[in-house]
């Protein structure tokens, strides 16, 4: 086995480093601080926060850390490094892409059968399209199906004005449960604390949950949902900022 490859090839896990992990007040942001020093991002920019708490949720995943570093096991981490080195710099990129999400957002798209999924959809999804119609001022049109359906162009820039540039955290963590949940009117309604993280996932895997109730799942599958799980609830934690 070369070095810095595990025995199944894959990368090997850095070792850590440092002792001490905590969040530290420097030039008016919280900093991430490893042993006393500011960790920097990987595009060598200081990984800090306005947010003291979200400083302090970040600097517990590296405290977490064992003998070795495991960035799978640190979601926060790797959201806010996204958030610094990327969305930052693409904001109008990164809101026009949640939008484009919004133009063939998932609870638009409903079956027409059986009357059992029709129902679980109607349930979990209507309560989406009346916060997008009442505190967005957005009307979308439903389909059946997976044909495609136009949204108009009012109902789309609704979703627009609604979404963030100011805060890149949150803006990052927006995007990450518009891409999880495959709907931004989910995550636009999570953002606004209208919808629990709880309540956002069960909308977002109404169809999957049918089909593993029919057909059952494996192991894998299930490793993949609980990763997948941990990365949303660290974007809701983003998407929310202080709420």
């Amino acid at each position: 086995m070369s070095a810095g490859v595990d025995a199944l090839g894959r990368p090997a896990l850095p070792k850590r480093f440092y002792k001490a992990a905590e969040a530290v007040e420097r030039e008016g942001l919280w900093a991430i601080a490893l042993d006393g020093k500011t960790t920097r991002t990987p595009g060598r920019t200081p990984l800090a926060f306005a947010d003291r708490a979200l400083a302090e949720e970040v600097a517990a995943e590296w405290a977490a850390q064992g003998a070795t570093i495991d960035p799978a096991t640190m979601p926060l981490t790797r959201l806010a490094n996204a958030a610094i080195d990327g969305v930052a710099g693409e904001r109008e990129a990164v809101a026009a892409e949640i939008v484009k999400y919004a133009g063939s957002d998932l609870v638009c798209y409903r079956a027409d059968a059986p009357d059992r999924l029709v129902a679980r959809q109607s349930a979990q999804w209507d309560p989406v399209l009346a916060f997008a119609r009442d505190e967005l001022g957005a009307r979308f049109v439903l389909a059946e199906g997976v044909m495609f359906v136009e949204q108009s162009a009012e109902a789309l820039e609704a979703v627009d004005r609604a979404v963030p540039r100011d805060d890149v955290f949150v803006l990052a963590g927006l995007s990450v449960v518009t891409t999880l949940t495959g709907s931004a009117l989910i995550a636009l309604a999570v953002h606004r604390g209208r919808l629990s993280v709880d309540d956002a996932w069960a909308a977002a895997h109404v169809d999957e949950d049918w089909n593993v109730e029919l057909w059952g799942s494996d192991a894998e599958a299930l490793a993949r949902r609980a990763a997948r799980r941990r990365d949303m609830d660290a974007a809701v934690r983003m998407a929310r900022g202080g709420r």
